[in-house]
């Protein structure tokens, strides 16, 4: 923050403690840029690693756009390189390929703070709801973490902060459960309108839901009958909606990957690799993943500053 401040940067900030900038993100790309300038960083663009290797001192063989090669000599190397996600900014394997040269464990990868695919019988049946947004509390099976946020429902399955939150926790063999009348006494409420009967039931589905939502649910799960036992059961499908997605959206549209370099094989105050001396990994290339606001933004900021203290 003080660095932010001492380039003048404009932010404010939103929900539980998340900062972001009054104009854009390119202020932030901006900061940086100029304080590499100014520890006289030298950048090199459209330039790919062909070889990276340790005899005394490491060497990083490189080829630029023109097909120029240049070696880099130094005693000490930091791996910054991201993981899997969003490929189409560049996201490759190359930091775990170099990881396991050296002979450091990797993590499983996977997708992480993604959207969910439905089934194909699932997106027949709510996939036309594309659009749709609703407060839920999305849960694991066993409860073990649960987020309270919006979802989004798209093209081809569920998205938004809620699910993206979720996905980080799922197990493919089980199904997520999605509560969409949280703190709701849908039994109460129906009671307090006297009779109960389909119209009523129809009408308070529609209140507290998105109408498109309302009037699918009614047509996918409409009350067996109006007895206390068949308005409890229909009242828990709202609060506890089981759903298996079939996946999620992959790498393409991951925030994070999962998994990666295992922090077993650093040191956690200088993130320097205990078994190759000078080597260091920082960063999205660790198995290390943070949820939505920031935080995996900031473990990159801070592993980053772990490293530099060091070197």
């Amino acid at each position: 923050m003080k660095l932010v401040e001492k380039h003048r940067i404009p932010y404010h900030e939103k929900t539980i403690g998340q900062l972001f900038c009054d104009r854009s993100a390119n202020d932030i790309v901006a900061m940086l840029e100029e304080e590499c300038r100014a520890n006289r960083v030298e950048i090199r663009i459209n330039t790919s690693i062909r070889e990276v290797c340790k005899i005394e001192h490491f060497i990083v063989q490189t080829q630029d756009a023109q097909t120029q090669d240049a070696a880099f000599t130094a005693p000490r190397l930091v791996v910054a390189t991201g993981g899997l996600s969003i490929a189409k900014m560049g996201a490759t394997s190359f930091g775990y390929d170099l990881a396991r040269q050296f002979g450091l464990t990797i993590q499983p990868t996977r997708a992480a703070l993604v959207p969910f695919v439905f089934s194909p019988s699932d997106r027949r049946r709510w996939c036309d709801l594309a659009g749709v947004s609703i407060e839920v509390i999305a849960s694991t099976r066993n409860r073990s973490q649960s987020f309270r946020e919006k979802m989004l429902f798209t093209h081809r399955g569920l998205s938004g902060p809620a699910i993206l939150q979720i996905s980080s926790y799922w197990n493919k063999q089980e199904p997520v459960s999605l509560d969409l009348a949280p703190d709701l006494d849908l039994n109460a409420l129906l009671r307090a309108r006297g009779h109960r009967d389909a119209s009523r039931w129809k009408t308070l589905l529609r209140e507290i839901l998105p109408r498109r939502l309302a009037d699918r649910w009614l047509q996918e799960y409409p009350p067996s009958g109006f007895s206390d036992r068949a308005l409890k059961d229909a009242e828990h499908r709202l609060h506890a909606w089981e759903v298996r997605p079939e996946g999620t959206e992959g790498y393409d549209k991951a925030e994070v990957t999962a998994g990666g370099v295992d922090t077993d094989e650093l040191s956690a105050r200088t993130m320097e690799s205990r078994k190759v001396p000078g080597l260091f990994f920082v960063g999205e290339v660790l198995d290390v993943t943070g949820q939505l606001g920031g935080f995996n933004f900031q473990w990159a900021w801070a592993s980053g500053f772990c490293a530099g203290q060091s070197i």
